[in-house]
């Protein structure tokens, strides 16, 4: 039986406790949004930063940041269609708010390696409420220290965010996002990292990710790596599961400990190497044999992903709560996803494995 929801629905369904009820057998969803109309095609200018809008700040930086995030979706896209062999990205530049906000959306579909994979880059001028702040930020507090309890937060923020859904059952799911804020009286803060969502455990794959990752770190601070390995394993947990949403990586959030140029260095690096640390894998296992059982096992795990994605992730709560575009807002969500109920796998089996280490996390390197 194949069940066809839309994306709001399946966030009302799993906030109200609903989403794991289907009956045996295992149910799928596809999930789908209708675009009632066509969207004018723009063409995007050489940058989107205009220093008339958005909060007083570090123009500089914000254009430099857009730059590098703009060159990074082009260089990591080439390289996954390469890796993928049959599909391209799709691009779809785009605008809002009477162009004050942009971005530029590149989606590959129906590919040999990736069912879906999409890196979106948003430049982003508002004013957010106080409660939206607070997804935005664990400091929220610290930034509106003076301010009148109705009054809005004039922002600006812009960030690059991917998540890549391939076919095969030991191919994993990889996301990444970095990102750059600013808001009123010189406030600012990077935030993000790249973490992998596989549904079984391949400790040699897990040594291969995290020791990519902690090479990055290392070269920018060797407490980096530790510190958001673990941020990473609390940021993705699924309280209702008690359980991780995959096998973590890194994250790092209000980032501005030190010299602005330091950090932009150090997010541009980490993501000039996501396809280092993801693609030898996917080499690897893209054309691995799987069964049918195995691909069930995979939508399931599909399904906790829809469920941190719509409940927990700053990001798309932050999206939803500041009026953003729906699209680039809900990219990350797979094609398909299926819940089983009651489903509990045993102990010893790979499936088994793979929660074990979701429970308890481990270390990789």
């Amino acid at each position: 039986m194949k069940a066809v929801l839309s994306p709001i629905l399946v966030v009302s369904l799993l906030k109200a406790g609903s989403v794991q009820s289907f009956a045996r057998p295992l149910s799928s969803l596809r999930m789908t949004s209708t675009v009632t109309e066509a969207p004018e095609k723009i063409t995007l200018p050489d940058s989107l930063v205009r220093q008339e809008d958005g909060p007083d700040g570090n123009f500089p930086m914000r254009r430099k940041m857009e730059q590098m995030l703009r060159e990074a979706q082009i260089k990591i896209t080439k390289e996954i269609a390469a890796i993928d062999g049959g599909a391209e990205f799709h691009e779809d530049s785009w605008a809002a708010k009477m162009e004050v906000d942009g971005g530029r959306s590149r989606v590959l579909a129906d590919g040999k390696v990736w069912e879906k994979a999409g890196v979106n880059l948003s430049v982003v001028y508002g004013s957010m409420s106080q409660e939206a702040l607070k997804v935005a930020t664990e400091r929220a507090a610290e930034k509106v220290e003076g301010m009148e309890p109705e009054e809005k937060v004039p922002f600006f923020a812009c960030g690059l965010s991917c998540v890549m859904h391939p076919r095969n059952p030991f191919c994993p799911t990889m996301h990444f996002n970095y990102r750059y804020f600013e808001t009123d009286n010189g406030i600012w803060w990077f935030g993000g990292g790249t973490d992998i969502t596989p549904a079984y455990v391949n400790a040699d794959d897990m040594k291969h990710f995290h020791g990519t990752l902690k090479e990055v770190c290392d070269r920018h601070d060797p407490e980096y790596y530790p510190k958001f390995k673990a941020w990473a394993d609390r940021y993705f947990k699924i309280t209702h599961r008690d359980e991780t949403r995959g096998l973590g990586g890194i994250f790092f959030d209000d980032l501005d400990d030190r010299d602005s140029e330091e950090i932009f260095e150090f997010c541009k690096d980490c993501a000039n190497n996501v396809v280092s640390a993801y693609g030898p894998i996917i080499e690897k296992h893209k054309n691995d044999e799987f069964t049918q059982k195995q691909k069930e096992w995979q939508l399931m795990r599909r399904g906790r992903y829809v469920e941190f994605n719509l409940v927990y992730d700053r990001g798309t709560i932050f999206g939803l709560k500041t009026g953003g575009r729906i699209e680039s807002i809900l990219m990350s969500l797979p094609e398909t996803a299926r819940w089983e109920y009651d489903a509990q796998p045993e102990p010893g089996t790979p499936e088994g494995d793979l929660i074990d280490a979701c429970k308890n996390p481990r270390e990789w390197v």
